[in-house]
């Protein structure tokens, strides 16, 4: 079963647990309830407000069944994440097998990711109607460990194709920077989950090796799914949103739940996640070689939305 992202924006909340549901209820006036959740339908909870409170036992909860709870700044950028040290029986057998993977395996995985995501990019670019042959390139070009960080160039070029040569990523900006940000805290949550329930640990990482992340392999498996909340944030500006809204969360919220192609038929983004991060660990443990990452191409609703905007 795919689980539910679980936003709570609203300041003067406060969450707890209730027969097996997480409770919203409001902390002015007569503290009503405002609303539950069965906390085996979450697959994360993004704490996206400054006034909010909750129980330990909530947080407990959360943990004993592996859906992160993460903790948001006033960028929509996820600055913490509480994740359980118990979610998979195998556990410890592949922590093993994650430390003691060389080097070179890593730089060939890693080879794998960029040049996965190179591909998603220029499919991003396509489907907006940009230049996208200079991103497609690339991908060709990615060796092991990708050591002409081609993943940076492809980044340097996509940008500006996609919203503009003035756009600037900006991890503390406001408008289409602070709509990414809150799209990539959304794939980040689902990333850790399907990490976790992978029997890994997020923070022995592939590539990324910033000692002061500790969802260093989060950060490494979502990079091919970026593009997917790229575009739909094009969309939405395109459509005259500039702005994180109600309407622009649900809308990228969303996008976790839209079929991919993959070798084996369509199926959700949020299901390619946890399959890719299972592959990873098999591959830790030998018994498979490749990471199992979706086909380069659009989710199909997305794709449809845009043949629909055309029209």
């Amino acid at each position: 079963m795919i689980g539910r992202i679980v936003e709570v924006a609203d300041d003067r909340r406060y969450l707890f647990v209730s027969r097996g549901f997480m409770v919203v209820q409001d902390t002015d006036g007569e503290r009503k309830e405002l609303g539950q959740v069965p906390l085996d339908d979450i697959a994360a909870v993004i704490a996206n407000a400054h006034g909010l409170s909750y129980s330990n036992n909530l947080l407990v909860a959360l943990a004993a069944r592996g859906a992160p709870f993460v903790l948001c700044a006033a960028n929509h950028n996820a600055v913490g994440m509480l994740w359980p040290v118990d979610g998979n029986f195998q556990q410890a057998k592949r922590f093993d097998a994650q430390l003691a993977a060389s080097k070179p395996t890593h730089k060939r995985l890693w080879a794998e990711i960029v040049r996965a995501k190179l591909q998603q990019q220029a499919a991003a670019l396509e489907a907006a109607g940009a230049l996208f042959v200079p991103v497609a390139a690339l991908a060709a070009k990615v060796r092991s460990g990708d050591p002409g960080n081609l993943e940076a160039q492809g980044a340097r070029r996509y940008w500006g194709l996609l919203f503009g040569e003035d756009f600037r990523r900006d991890q503390n900006g406001g408008g289409v920077n602070g709509m990414l940000n809150y799209g990539y805290t959304v794939l980040r949550a689902a990333t850790a989950r399907a990490i976790i329930a992978a029997g890994l640990h997020p923070t022995l990482g592939l590539h990324h090796c910033n000692e002061g992340n500790a969802m260093r392999l989060v950060d490494d498996l979502m990079e091919p799914f970026r593009p997917m909340i790229d575009l739909i944030v094009w969309q939405l500006q395109r459509k005259g949103e500039s702005q994180v809204t109600p309407d622009t969360k649900r809308v990228l919220v969303r996008s976790l739940y839209d079929d991919m192609q993959t070798s084996s038929g369509t199926t959700p983004m949020m299901v390619c996640m946890q399959r890719l991060a299972i592959s990873l660990a098999q591959v830790y443990l030998g018994e498979r070689d490749r990471l199992d990452l979706p086909l380069p191409g659009l989710p199909l609703v997305l794709a449809a939305n845009l043949a629909a905007d055309d029209d």
